[in-house]
């Protein structure tokens, strides 16, 4: 996806349950005294002062590729770099590179983890949190309406994210180059309020490269289509509440 298409306003407006990920891989992030921490792919920052908090002592700076997004970020008072995060590479070694629902954008991540333990200085840490929900509704549903739909023509070469590779794959990719290596799958269960709110948190992430390309009636007939098949995927409860499993995926790299 196209960094300027980021719309920092829609994305935060499920900034508690975005963040709640990033705060519980922070908490499990062990360093005793890093210098450098770089949060890849930062988007609006708001997981820089967490990090900040659990290593007083560090410079922590936010790279992303979107200006939006670093726009916000740099309102935190946060150094911030902009850059293509999928060639990403600092000046020095790093000690702490913590990634948080960024890299899951990012294709052939055979080669991109292993690059990325590069960066890292001796006894560093990476720490990756990335969505794994190509087989729930929220995301398998886009690809069908965007194949089947009068819109099929004008969104022939539009994907999302990709999928993500399962645990074992990173398990085998990481393994050999770290001296101990956590993985874990959490599915968190948001409580989402507001008039389809499947959609409107959709519409921070994963839809944003349809409505990017889509206009005028595509756009609002592909917009139906989701929020009609949303609707009846994630049906409200008995107070109104709809609420929407997400599953990400975590991992903990330690380097020798």
């Amino acid at each position: 996806m196209s960094a300027s298409s980021w719309d920092a306003s829609q994305y935060l407006r499920f900034e508690d349950e975005r963040l709640r990920p990033a705060l519980d891989l922070i908490g499990r992030i062990h360093h005793s005294a890093p210098k450098r921490v770089i949060d890849l792919g930062c988007g609006a920052g708001n997981a820089l002062p967490a990090l900040a908090t659990r290593f007083p002592g560090a410079t922590v700076t936010g790279v992303d590729g979107s200006a939006a997004m670093l726009a916000k970020a740099g309102a935190t008072g946060f150094a911030t770099e902009q850059a293509d995060i999928a060639t990403w590479s600092p000046t020095q070694p790093v000690d702490v590179l913590f990634s948080n629902a960024a890299l899951q954008w990012l294709g052939d991540h055979e080669t991109l983890f292993p690059r990325l333990l590069t960066h890292i200085a001796p006894g560093g840490v990476l720490a990756v949190q990335m969505p794994s929900m190509h087989a729930a509704p929220l995301r398998s549903t886009q690809d069908r309406i965007a194949r089947e739909g009068p819109w099929a023509a004008t969104l022939a070469r539009v994907t999302s994210a990709p999928p993500i590779l399962a645990p074992g794959d990173y398990y085998d990719l990481l393994r050999p180059s770290v001296a101990a290596l956590d993985l874990w799958i959490t599915e968190y269960v948001h409580v989402l309020r507001g008039e389809d709110p499947v959609v409107q948190w959709a519409m921070g992430t994963s839809l944003r490269p349809y409505l990017d390309v889509l206009q005028g009636a595509e756009r609002d007939g592909f917009l139906e289509a989701y929020r009609a098949a949303m609707r009846a995927a994630y049906p409200p409860q008995a107070d109104g509440v709809v609420l929407l499993p997400f599953r990400r995926l975590f991992m903990l790299a330690r380097l020798p």
